[in-house]
């Protein structure tokens, strides 16, 4: 049990480091919360204009949930699943950001990459797709993410 908790926190302080407020601030654009919809997140750091800062915010977000989950995988697949909810938690609700932080999306697509890489691969495909045909990034990550269910049930059959 102490493995699990352990696992948490662990997972939640990942979680909730601002990548997206962090870097916006280092590179001179201020707070990113002030901006757009008010997110930390990659989405809105885009809206900077500067994809370079975004792409970067993506991939720390997504590293992020990779990280968490592989250091509780150290304790056993329930440690694992622990770390993957609280890191996910962490970037929506940052203590340090008063619990308002980004919608999760990357730092959940690192928890599936680190759980089950080819559902993940599955999914950026179709959110990839999504996006280009309908311009929304909001719609393609919800049928990516509803779509993540889907896929190891068809699998299974």
């Amino acid at each position: 049990m102490t493995s699990i908790i352990l696992a948490t926190v662990i997972g939640y302080l990942l979680g909730s480091i601002p990548w997206g407020l962090l870097l916006t601030k280092a590179c001179g654009y201020g707070d990113i919360r002030a901006i757009g919809s008010g997110n930390i997140g990659a989405t809105n750091v885009l809206r900077t204009g500067n994809k370079a800062l975004a792409a970067t915010t993506l991939a720390l977000d997504l590293l992020k949930g990779l990280v968490a989950v592989w250091i509780g995988a150290i304790w056993g697949p329930d440690a694992a699943l622990a770390a993957a909810g609280a890191v996910v938690v962490g970037h929506m609700f940052p203590v340090w950001l008063g619990f308002r932080g980004g919608k999760g999306a990357a730092t959940a697509l690192g928890v599936l990459f680190a759980l089950a890489w080819p559902v993940a691969l599955v999914a950026v495909v179709l959110w990839l797709s999504v996006a280009a045909l309908f311009r929304y990034q909001s719609l393609a990550a919800l049928i990516a993410t509803a779509a993540t269910m889907i896929i190891p049930v068809v699998r299974s059959l």
